[in-house]
């Protein structure tokens, strides 16, 4: 590998995240369950979800309106008011969320910083991944920070445009297929693999990949030595 840029996502890669939309998807069920078993309530939640994002984007505040969409519509519209406004503290109770930065994570960026370029590749509002990036104190090991309304083929040539890349002179490392691995390997690039333990259905795919540039890892000490390794 003759790589110049290494990206990194950042919801579930540098930090835990969907754990915490989880927990606030359980309370979500449950404040409905008198309407709807929950099972169902959560799926119709994703179905909403996965609507808005073209008007929303992805992170909080498009969860929260989508939660609020979601519970009139399950409630046939005669949820309280009352519940709307619990619906609402629970994303700004998101929105509050400490980061806990995952095992292993600053002594990866440590180690990289001196011989690449590294910089944050992530989805997400503006606002809120900003305030993320803060709150991790990570973000002088950072020579970009690029935040995106999707991750697609078109928005990485457009992110190796500005980084000035040939795109076998870049690599990804996330914990989505979907989002993080695929578009950079059918650019040419390379991608690390870094699973998470849950992932937002949206994001999982079943598929196989059998590709030169891509790489597994479990851990984030695995990291360096799939990268020396080439």
């Amino acid at each position: 590998m003759k790589i110049k840029v290494i990206a990194f996502d950042a919801d579930d890669t540098l930090w835990h995240n969907e754990l915490y939309f989880q927990e606030v998807e359980k309370r979500f069920c449950e404040l409905l369950e008198e309407y709807n078993p929950q099972h169902t309530i959560s799926r119709e939640l994703l179905q909403i979800e996965i609507q808005n994002l073209g008007l929303y984007g992805y992170g909080v505040k498009g969860f929260m309106l989508s939660m609020i969409e979601a519970a009139i519509q399950i409630s046939n519209h005669q949820l309280p008011a009352q519940a709307i406004v619990k619906i609402i503290d629970f994303g700004k109770e998101l929105l509050e969320k400490p980061i806990v930065l995952l095992d292993g994570v600053e002594d990866v960026l440590a180690a990289l910083k001196p011989n690449y370029k590294l910089v944050v590749a992530t989805k997400g509002d503006l606002l809120d991944q900003e305030r993320k990036l803060e709150k991790s104190r990570l973000s002088h090991y950072f020579h970009h920070i690029e935040i995106m309304s999707e991750k697609k083929e078109n928005d990485y040539r457009k992110l190796l445009k500005h980084l000035d890349i040939h795109p076998s002179e870049f690599l990804m490392i996330g914990n989505s297929l979907k989002s993080d691995i695929l578009p950079v390997l059918n650019l040419g690039g390379v991608g690390i693999h870094l699973p998470y333990h849950v992932t937002w259905a949206h994001e999982t795919i079943d598929v196989k990949i059998d590709h030169p540039n891509f790489k597994k890892a479990e851990k984030w000490n695995q990291v360096i030595d799939l990268i020396q390794k080439g």
